[in-house]
């Protein structure tokens, strides 16, 4: 009676398969006739790369065959989806755990310098210029969002993308993003004085964790008024874990016909636009500008005009957005690299990081504030300008692979062993660590108020941070919303209630009033500047809302709420005393399951007592002047 491993052997001659190839894996080779030829070809590649073990526990044929060919189904996921197949992911893993085992600094032969760029001040002739600049580029543009992350890092079990950005108005940051690009696609057209309103393409980077749910809340709410056919979204595959040094892949703990995978990083969003076939459309299409951006951000839009201004003024390849940093804060530095061999990159370098090559390159004082009182270096924020051209040419080298590192938990100080699984991963902000040295490459700086507010650690986390770093909370973010359109009115010549402090969640936060517009009110300071005019005042405890694109404070005293809805044909003038008792700030428990996740991780809900609210549906003149 011939055995399992025979009977294979003979059924795969018949196909011309020769079976000597699985002699390591004598598990593997019972099992090799349940297989297609291109299945058996991924198997061949697992053993001629180190990965036998996968097999081990394999029992005869007949048990469990409908696992043994999932898991070939999973392994061609795996293969598919990364640049150069598992060969290149494992070849390139065995470097990379390598030169850690080995302690190798990524920096060596490297020193660092400032690189060029430009620093804008809000509100001044040459930011006004920039914008303007920015908004006739929009049209020209297209979006991409990274956005494969859950909430539960902030204590929400939804998609970030669908958290409030501000509890004002409850709009989500999808929305709030959305509504941006619409207004400066629509802003772009009257600028420009088009022939006709391009459609500015908007991708989404989704995950397995994200991408049924982004879907549901796109179609759920009519895209938000965007077309269906604006809107792209590209599915971020995970990668393989590894064992050991030796890039041994991982068995999923739970599943011994799984290959157990992690997260690779946002740096995935180049490989995937590549793979797509969406760049070469856009290029076709007239597009010059892409601009990458993470999910919970609510200030960026309010930088990206001035910075796309920069972007087409200085004809940058890739434009960084970056904030003033004080030194040695917890927030990477955008830092132009020399070799001794003559290459250079100007990439973000981690904040860990920079002090110690500084010192270790003629600095010995390290990372210090200049004159300016802020780090020469500026800090990173993870949204980027490429131009398309370029962007393509470069994708077209590297089929979109983005430098990569390991960052393996060892158990000891022999470095021979891991804690736990670890995987490769790569960053979007790393794209230019490929570009040659004759690559334009620079940054734009603003004020951290005016373009960066993130959303990322839940209250216990934010409750931590030292006194006077920012919080980078529910909490924060908002307020950081209310707080920037506060100053752009009063650098418009509103005068603007001081900010009280008060404490939500154990964080001691700036309460401004609470002032919020849709985006076609205001896309640019000049914008808004010219809709205010005579003498206008809003107190501390105020709310104001804006939802129309051509209403205009003249002379107005608001102390209390007001909000004013009118469509776009109608010109809305609201001036006179409005007083009433308002919307009030009530403290929540973060920790009472009875309150709206969405609520508690702000600590705090808006009891809307009393407002004037007014709509204009109807095209007209209209004055509001109580």
């Amino acid at each position: 009676m011939a055995t399992g491993v025979e009977s294979a052997a003979e059924s795969l001659s018949k196909l011309n398969i020769n079976v000597d190839f699985a002699n390591s894996a004598p598990n593997l080779k019972k099992n090799l006739r349940l297989f297609s030829p291109d299945q058996i070809e991924l198997a061949e590649m697992l053993l001629e790369m180190g990965q036998s073990h996968l097999f081990e526990h394999w029992p005869e044929p007949g048990v469990d065959d409908e696992e043994k060919k999932a898991f070939f189904a999973q392994v061609a996921r795996l293969n598919s989806s990364y640049p150069g197949g598992l060969v290149s992911y494992i070849r390139n893993a065995r470097e990379l755990l390598a030169d850690s085992k080995a302690g190798k600094n990524p920096y060596d032969g490297f020193k660092p310098s400032v690189p060029t760029g430009e620093a804008l001040t809000f509100g001044d002739d040459n930011f006004i210029k920039f914008e303007e600049t920015g908004i006739k580029e929009a049209q020209n543009a297209a979006f991409v969002l990274v956005a494969g992350g859950l909430g539960e890092r902030l204590g929400y079990n939804g998609i970030k993308v669908a958290l409030p950005a501000e509890t004002t108005t409850g709009t989500c940051f999808l929305q709030h993003y959305i509504e941006y690009i619409l207004a400066l696609q629509e802003a772009s057209y009257r600028l420009t004085k088009g022939e006709h309103q391009k459609e500015i393409p908007f991708v989404i980077m989704t995950s397995d964790d994200t991408h049924s749910r982004t879907t549901n809340l796109l179609e759920s709410n009519s895209y938000f008024g965007m077309k269906p056919t604006q809107v792209k979204l590209l599915k971020q595959e995970k990668v393989a874990c590894l064992d050991d040094n030796d890039a041994r892949l991982a068995v999923d703990p739970h599943n011994k016909y799984r290959i157990q995978t992690k997260p690779h990083g946002h740096g995935d969003v180049h490989s995937l636009l590549y793979s797509s076939g969406i760049l070469n459309d856009w290029r076709d299409a007239g597009v010059r500008w892409v601009l990458f951006f993470q999910d919970t951000n609510g200030l960026l839009f309010k930088a990206i005009p001035g910075a796309l201004g920069v972007s087409a003024t200085k004809q940058y390849h890739v434009n960084s957005l970056a904030v003033q940093r004080k030194a040695k804060e917890a927030i990477g530095g955008i830092t132009k690299l020399t070799h001794a061999d003559g290459r250079s990159m100007v990439i973000n370098v981690e904040y860990n990081q920079l002090d110690p090559l500084l010192r270790a390159s003629g600095f010995p004082d390290g990372d210090v504030n200049c004159e300016t009182g802020y780090s020469p270096f500026p800090g990173n924020i993870n949204q980027l300008i490429l131009e398309l051209s370029s962007y393509v040419e470069e994708l077209g080298k590297t089929g979109g692979a983005i430098k990569e590192f390991v960052n393996p938990k060892y158990k000891d100080a022999s470095k021979t062993s891991f804690k736990s699984s670890t995987r490769l991963e790569c960053m979007m902000q790393d794209y230019p660590k490929t570009l040659p040295p004759s690559a334009r490459v620079g940054f734009t700086v603003m004020d951290t108020w005016i373009a960066y507010a993130p959303v990322k650690n839940n209250p216990e986390e934010a409750a931590k941070v030292p006194k006077g770093n920012p919080y980078h909370s529910a909490t924060s973010g908002e307020f950081a919303i209310y707080r920037a359109n506060s100053l752009i009115l009063r650098k418009a010549g509103v005068k603007v209630g001081d900010p009280v402090q008060q404490v939500f969640n154990g964080q001691d936060i700036e309460v401004w009033p609470r002032i919020t517009w849709k985006p076609k009110w205001g896309l640019t300071f000049a914008e808004i500047k010219s809709k205010v005019s005579g003498t206008s005042a809003i107190s501390q405890k105020s709310t104001m809302v804006i939802q129309g694109r051509n209403i205009f404070l003249e002379d107005l005293s608001l102390d209390g709420a007001l909000v004013i809805n009118s469509v776009d044909d109608a010109e809305v003038k609201v001036g006179g005393s409005v007083q009433n008792k308002g919307w009030v700030l009530e403290d929540v428990d973060y920790k009472d399951a009875s309150i709206p996740e969405e609520l508690r991780i702000r600590g705090f809900r808006i009891n809307k007592i009393e407002q004037l609210e007014k709509s204009h549906n109807e095209p007209g003149k209209f004055t509001l002047k109580p």
